[in-house]
């Protein structure tokens, strides 16, 4: 490890998350802070309480999240589900006169561990910096790939999601695309076709029924930010600089950007495994903001937002 690289994961152990209650529901806020009993040695035996789905796998498996910090996220299960069956998760925030939608998307890619990480802090963000937005915020959308050890950009079918929505053309341009230009790469595997997988699906599905007027899909680590669709994209967020890459069949982007008309901004971090730090992380989402709030109108349709299709009880 160079020592640039250990000075920054000294400093980034050094660092306190230091959660506010700001914006939880008042039942948290509210609640009364918990006894701390005298330690005996049975106690101190005695292993931690385990963490809840999904916070048990979160935080042993993505950088710079701790358990207070995943836990404040108040993740809610919804309705979607990996191949192997694990539940996607997802929280809206949503401010009191919020005039736009954002959908935020993370793990996409299972590999690009630090892309969820960052979702989660900006839910944390999302609750402390009151907009006038309504967030939906999914963490994790290929939690297989992001499960597995080692971690794997593809599903558990071996599909590259962010090759899997249904583009102009598809059948023809993504067999194309990955047999000639990536020369059959197993990592941007299209899938057998559109929307074959069910994350994928989950995801389309989402924007059907929310109407985002922005999407923000976070990858890593070629450290540039993207841009697909109408209106004038962002500079920069953070130390990220536009460098639009192009489209790919089968991509996001290409789905809701150029085919749907929706804007997409791709972050692309700079590392798959280590966050930024939190100012940096802080900078990025009031860059964000700041570009929405000058170049974003919502949408004059009048679409009715649908709540996220939740996991139905029992």
């Amino acid at each position: 490890m160079r020592s640039s690289e250990l000075l920054h994961v000294a400093r980034r152990g050094a660092l306190c998350l230091g959660l506010s209650l700001a914006g939880l529901p008042a039942q948290a806020a509210d609640a009364p802070p918990a006894l701390i009993p005298t330690a005996d040695a049975a106690t101190l035996r005695a292993p931690a309480a385990p963490l809840g789905e999904p916070c048990g796998e979160f935080v042993a498996r993505l950088p710079n999240v701790k358990a207070p910090l995943c836990q404040a996220a108040q993740l809610v299960p919804t309705a979607g589900k990996s191949v192997e069956g694990r539940t996607l998760f997802a929280r809206d925030v949503v401010a009191p006169e919020a005039q736009l939608k954002v959908l935020v998307l993370g793990g996409i890619h299972g590999d690009e561990l630090s892309s969820s990480s960052v979702v989660l802090h900006w839910i944390q963000r999302a609750t402390e910096m009151p907009s006038n937005v309504h967030w939906r915020f999914l963490p994790a959308v290929n939690p297989d790939g992001l499960m597995k050890r080692p971690a794997t950009r593809v599903n558990a079918h071996g599909v590259d999601l962010n090759r899997n929505f249904p583009t102009p053309n598809w059948e023809r341009d993504a067999k194309v695309y990955w047999e000639q230009r990536t020369k059959k790469d197993p990592r941007r595997w299209p899938g057998p076709k559109p929307l074959s997988e069910p994350e994928s699906r989950f995801v389309l599905e989402e924007m059907e029924r929310f109407h985002p007027d922005l999407v923000v899909s976070i990858h890593a680590p070629y450290g540039v930010l993207d841009f697909d669709g109408p209106t004038v994209p962002p500079a920069r967020l953070g130390r990220l600089y536009l460098d639009q890459l192009g489209i790919f069949p089968g991509s996001l982007g290409n789905y809701g950007g150029v085919h749907k008309g929706t804007p997409v901004v791709t972050i692309e971090l700079n590392s798959a495994i280590r966050t930024p730090l939190d100012a940096e992380m802080r900078q990025m989402w009031l860059d964000l903001n700041r570009w929405m709030g000058e170049h974003l109108k919502p949408a004059k349709d009048g679409a009715k937002v649908v709540p996220v299709k939740a996991k139905k009880a029992g």
